[in-house]
């Protein structure tokens, strides 16, 4: 698999370089390649390697339907964290870091929702129907809530990954996810303590160049993480829908279909019909109420056979009696024979 950042990328935007030598923390000996010109230089092959390892990281959880808050409140970071925060879609502070943003998220929500409340104001025009002053401080408070929380306005809770810029300056805001056990990504200088931080980028926190490439692949983390959620919330919805009646390729057990519906006429002609085709199994319930019917078939059929019974008896008699009538004409016959015989 390719790196998500080559290592000539790297070096063009300046990510190797580190602070002066008299300037660094000890903790980062292990991410520091040499020394040159009384500057520290960033090992980049562990850049690389520590690069892809957020990048996944990031990936899944935003797939998982995490959020990522990206934090960056120094002058070359900000431009670039609103713009990639705005790209992918995630809560973003590039002002000023509030006490209490994740600790404290409850008040800071309510100050959102103050900030909500006064722009309806302004916008229905209840604020001319106040004095000049009041209308004023309003504005003015409108204006200081937004540059405060006009980032973070979208995050209806508290987040799952926060992206640091710069560790020392925004110590705060890795204390409270660390209270939290919110995971910390965050690019690391030679001056900075790596203590705190869970996905470590060893790379230069101070240059623009350096500044927008790591966070715009940090924000390409994202996008990717919500197309593969896209995916898969299609797929789940396409499972989630029911399968016509007409294409179900599944058939009861107890269902047995007759001759007629699987054979083709001509099939049916060479077999004949002299074989029965098999009933469906009736149910249990339907069992007492067939018996019912067929009681009552008998009952009528029984009625109307008693009366043919007693007209084929009265007709006997009368056919007997007209061969006893029959008979004697005969025997008168064959008298009558013998006498003229005999004459």
């Amino acid at each position: 698999m390719s790196p998500v950042v080559t290592m000539k990328a790297l070096l063009e935007s300046g990510v190797h370089f580190g602070h002066r030598t008299n300037k660094w923390n000890p903790k980062m000996r292990g991410y520091i390649f040499t020394e040159r010109n009384g500057i520290h230089i960033i090992d980049l092959q562990q850049t690389v390697d520590l690069l892809d390892e957020a990048y996944e990281f990031i990936r899944d959880k935003v797939a998982g339907g995490g959020t990522v808050l990206f934090v960056g409140t120094k002058r070359q970071a900000q431009d670039t964290i609103r713009e990639q925060a705005e790209r992918c879609g995630m809560p973003y502070v590039n002002e000023r870091w509030l006490g209490g943003t994740i600790t404290n998220w409850f008040t800071i929500q309510k100050r959102i929702f103050e900030l909500e409340r006064l722009e309806r104001m302004r916008d229905s025009g209840e604020i001319e129907l106040l004095t000049k002053k009041e209308g004023l401080m309003i504005e003015r408070e409108i204006e200081r809530l937004e540059n405060r929380l006009s980032g973070i306005r979208i995050m209806k809770r508290l987040p799952d990954v926060l992206f640091v810029v710069d560790v020392n300056r925004e110590d705060t805001a890795v204390h409270e996810a660390n209270l939290k056990e919110i995971p910390v990504v965050a690019m690391v200088d030679t001056n900075c303590d790596p203590g705190n931080v869970d996905y470590i980028v060893p790379s230069n926190d101070d240059a623009i160049r350096a500044i927008k490439l790591i966070v715009g692949k940090a924000a390409d983390a994202v996008m990717e993480g919500r197309a593969i959620r896209g995916k898969e919330a299609e797929e789940e919805e396409m499972m989630a829908e029911p399968m016509p009646e007409e294409v179900s390729r599944f058939i009861d057990d107890d269902e047995e279909l007759e001759d007629e519906e699987l054979l083709g006429e001509s099939t049916l002609k060479h077999i004949g019909s002299s074989k029965p085709s098999k009933r469906r199994k009736p149910d249990l319930e339907d069992e007492d109420e067939e018996d019912e019917i067929v009681d009552e078939d008998l009952e009528e059929v029984i009625e109307e056979e008693e009366p043919e019974e007693s007209e084929a008896s009265e007709e006997e008699p009368e056919a007997e009696e007209e061969e006893a009538e029959e008979e004697p004409e005969d025997e008168e016959t064959e008298e009558d024979d013998e006498e003229d015989k005999e004459d």
